[in-house]
């Protein structure tokens, strides 16, 4: 029989402070992306979708670009004076890219931990899971949080075991996610002077930014992602048939030179969402947005970074220019 697993949920994920931000999502038709993961079968959907369609998975030069960069961060640790590693993986998802880099890590003769962060339990088990493959399951240290909303998290990072321990941060497939705005500054919050974070951006292919955004709108566009999408809104009510799923390439409304791909639903007929006793009324013609996902080039992930204080050491950008992974630390 099975150990019991202890994972830790912050305050942002406690029911009351999900509901008002889905009150808030309804309320402002945008819709908060830690809606997509909140069930077992939203993180399965997800999964499976990430199997199908993510370049780290369908692309080997792409795997292989990671993995240069594990090899990299790896050789760096084994160069440094510290003998224990933390890797702290925000936005884990499913762990395989933590696990990959937290076993080069042990390799090259260091003690590794772990703590698995994401807004979904479900998530953060997977991740745990894969981890402990490489990991003692004691070294490891699971935590649920939403990023966006945990003003106290470099606090509850400093409070996890293993204090003196040399702190690699790792946010793979998560940047695209966030308004720049408010991601950058938290990430830098969480950077002590000796840290380093290890990050991956989606970015635009080829030397025409605009062009290499619609280039990669079937990435997001298919049946896949839309059935994970629209879970949403079904498990509220909403029937497939009230409205229309569209993507579409958008510029940045705070007026910036990024773009991204966007996802609303558009109703056809009125309809009325119903939490608790909120009611929120939808008419025919209006649409919420589901999601988006920035697009970067290497040098605009530099310029976003440089903003806040954030430095790129090393970079690693796969062949077909669709994904690029960036080692950083304090400037």
């Amino acid at each position: 029989m099975s150990s019991p697993v202890q994972v830790a949920i912050h305050a942002s994920q406690f029911p009351d402070n999900v509901r008002r931000d889905l009150l808030d999502s309804l309320r402002t038709r945008r819709v908060n992306h830690k809606f997509h993961y909140d069930s077992v079968k939203q993180t399965q959907q997800w999964l499976a979708l990430h199997q199908a369609f993510s370049p780290s998975r369908t692309d080997a030069d792409c795997a292989a670009t990671y993995d240069r960069s594990f090899a990299a961060v790896a050789e760096v640790a084994a160069r440094g004076v510290a003998r224990r590693v933390h890797l702290i993986g925000l936005g884990c998802g499913g762990g395989q890219k933590d696990t990959r880099l937290l076993k080069l890590l042990q390799d090259s003769g260091r003690k590794a931990f772990y703590t698995p962060s994401d807004v979904s339990t479900a998530m953060v088990l997977v991740a745990w899971q894969a981890a402990t493959a490489v990991v003692s399951p004691q070294d490891c240290f699971p935590l649920v949080c939403d990023l966006s909303s945990a003003d106290d998290l470099p606090a509850v990072l400093d409070a996890l075991p293993a204090p003196d321990a040399a702190r690699l941060i790792t946010f793979f497939g998560m940047i695209p996610n966030f308004e720049p705005q408010v991601i950058l500054p938290r990430l830098a919050s969480l950077l002590r002077p000796a840290d380093s974070l290890l990050f991956s951006a989606n970015l635009a292919p080829g030397p025409n930014y605009a062009a290499g955004v619609q280039r990669i709108l079937p990435l997001y566009d298919n049946a896949l992602t839309r059935d994970w999408l629209m879970t949403f809104l079904l498990d509220l009510g909403v029937a497939a048939t009230d409205g229309e799923l569209h993507f579409t390439v958008e510029d940045d409304p705070n007026g910036s030179s990024l773009k991204r791909v966007a996802a609303y639903f558009r109703f056809v007929s009125p309809r009325e969402i119903q939490v608790d006793t909120q009611r929120f009324q939808f008419a025919a013609g209006e649409s919420i947005r589901l999601f988006f996902s920035w697009r970067h080039t290497p040098a605009l992930v530099r310029g976003l970074l440089g903003e806040h204080g954030l430095k790129v050491l090393d970079e690693w950008i796969t062949q077909s220019g669709e994904e690029g992974v960036f080692l950083v630390s304090r400037d």
